[in-house]
């Protein structure tokens, strides 16, 4: 029987981009045409727009940078939550992000990283509909392009369970891995679910390869 999920969407955005310089959330995206002037726009903003469609609601966790980040994802419609010791990592992010989804009072949420561009719009529907769609032993979905996994993806009420149980050291994949019969992999034509932005180098390279709007 499909799904009927009260669904949340994450974004996990709390990193300090000490390689990149800037705080990755805020660069811009999408590129603009040449001889135009910039769009406004960024990955953090982007993925906002773009969740929505698909989610009751956007959560964005912050952490050091909260002052950054608030202002744009407020007047992008979404609401924000403090991961209070971010230095603990990427998994207590996520931890904080989704006990703020059970505290919305939502039991599924489509979580993603901000070091990138959002995923087709295509592409969140197809996963959004294989989530949908899954029997209630499926508690997560996982985007695959050329065989690696990747972000959004989508998790049920007892994945967050499973994740919010595990120690904030933890590691996502390590407790995916303990529940990998609970796991749908869907195959998607999007590389950028297995994108990581990390360095100056690597987000020129994105705008060289990038359609301008």
């Amino acid at each position: 029987m499909p799904r009927s999920p009260g669904l949340c969407a994450v974004i996990l955005a709390a990193g300090e981009s000490t390689r990149m310089g800037t705080d990755k959330a805020l660069l811009s995206w999408p590129p603009a045409a040449a001889g135009s002037s910039a769009t406004g726009q960024t990955f953090l903003s982007a993925a906002i727009r773009a969740f929505k469609s698909f989610s009751e609601m956007v959560i964005v966790v912050a952490g050091k940078n909260e002052s950054n980040v608030a202002p744009v994802a407020y007047a992008s419609g979404a609401s924000v939550v403090r991961n209070p010791a971010p230095e603990r990592g990427q998994f207590s992010s996520l931890q904080t992000g989704l006990q703020a989804v059970l505290n919305y009072g939502r039991d599924a949420a489509m979580i993603t990283l901000v070091d990138r561009p959002p995923a087709n719009a295509s592409t969140l529907q197809t996963l959004y509909s294989a989530f949908v769609d899954a029997s209630n032993e499926i508690w997560a979905v996982v985007p695959e392009h050329n065989g690696k996994h990747g972000h959004p993806f989508l998790i049920a009420r007892e994945m967050i369970e499973a994740f919010l149980r595990a120690s904030a050291s933890a590691n996502a994949n390590d407790i995916e891995h303990q529940h990998q019969e609970h796991i749908q992999y869907v195959v998607v034509d999007d590389p950028v679910v297995t994108l990581n932005i990390d360095t100056p180098q690597d987000y020129a390279a994105l705008l060289s390869t990038a359609s301008p709007q």
